[in-house]
C-alpha cells in the first residue's frame, strides 16, 4: 500500500501511539482524520482534520462515517485498560474494556467497511497487544478483550478479503504512553518506533505485525501450549 494521497482515519489520535500514527502518515504523504472523543485535543495542522468519535456511541460513529467516508485506511487504535481482575474486579469495569476494545472496534470497522469497499478497497489495522496472546491475572479483563479483538480480526480479514480490504493486526507490549505510565520505562518501546513499524507492515501487506521482542517471544510460545505461556502453573501442580 502506498500512502501518498491516501485518506486515513486514526482513532484515539490525540496522544500516545495514535498521535504517532498521525505524524507517520503525514510524513508519508497521507491526509488524516484524527479522531478523539474531544476533537479539541487534536493538534490542528495541515493535512489533519480533527474528528469527534466515541467508539461506544453508535450515533457518534454514524456521524464520523458521514464526515470521513472517503477513507481507504482505518487504524483502530483507541483502547482502554482498566486493570481489572476477572475473578475479583468490578464487572462494570470489565464491561468497559470490552465496550471499547472489542465492541467499539467492531462497531467502527462495520461502519467503515462499506465506504472503504466503495472507494476501491484498502486496509484496516487493529491495534492489539501482546496480551491478546497471554493474560496477566491482575488485568484479565483487558487481556480477554484484546484476545477477543484478535479473534474478531481473524474473522474479519477472511470476510473482507473478497471486498479488497486487507485487515492487519499490530501486536506490541509496553509502550512509553500514558496507558503504561505505571510501568518501568526501561522496558517500554518508543511509540514512534511502533507506529513506523506498523506503517511499514501495512505497506508490505503483512497480516500480523510484531512490534517488539516480547511479542515475538510470546507468539513463539503459543505452540508450546499452556505450560510454555504460564510456567508458574508448574509450581502449583
Amino acid at each position: 500500500m502506498e500512502f501518498t494521497g491516501v485518506k486515513a482515519l486514526v482513532t484515539g489520535a490525540n496522544r500516545g501511539l495514535g498521535k504517532q500514527f498521525v505524524d507517520g502518515l503525514l510524513a508519508r504523504g497521507a491526509e488524516v482524520y484524527a479522531a478523539a472523543r474531544n476533537p479539541a485535543t487534536i493538534e490542528r495542522r495541515p493535512g489533519v482534520t480533527p474528528l469527534r468519535l466515541d467508539l461506544t456511541d453508535p450515533a457518534s460513529v454514524e456521524e464520523a462515517v458521514e464526515q470521513a467516508g472517503d477513507i481507504t485506511l482505518l487504524i483502530n487504535n483507541a483502547g482502554v485498560a482498566g486493570g481489572t481482575s476477572l475473578l475479583t474486579g468490578d464487572l462494570t469495569a470489565a464491561h468497559a474494556d470490552f465496550d471499547t476494545n472489542f465492541w467499539g472496534t467492531l462497531r467502527v470497522t462495520r461502519a467503515f467497511a462499506g465506504p472503504i469497499e466503495g472507494n476501491g478497497g484498502g486496509t484496516i489495522l487493529n491495534v492489539l497487544s501482546v496480551l491478546s496472546w497471554v493474560s496477566l491475572p491482575g488485568s484479565g479483563a483487558y487481556s480477554a478483550s484484546k484476545a477477543a479483538a484478535w479473534s474478531m480480526t481473524n474473522a474479519l480479514r477472511v470476510e473482507l478479503a473478497e471486498k479488497k480490504i486487507s485487515v492487519a493486526a499490530l501486536h506490541v507490549g509496553y509502550m512509553d504512553t500514558d496507558m503504561a505510565a505505571h510501568i518501568d520505562p526501561s522496558g517500554q518501546t518508543d511509540p514512534a518506533l511502533v507506529a513506523g513499524l506498523a506503517l511499514d507492515g501495512i505497506a508490505a501487506g503483512e497480516h500480523e505485525i510484531i512490534a517488539d521482542e516480547l511479542s515475538r517471544q510470546v507468539q513463539g510460545g503459543l505452540s508450546g501450549g499452556v505450560a510454555a505461556l504460564y510456567p508458574q502453573l508448574s509450581s502449583v501442580d
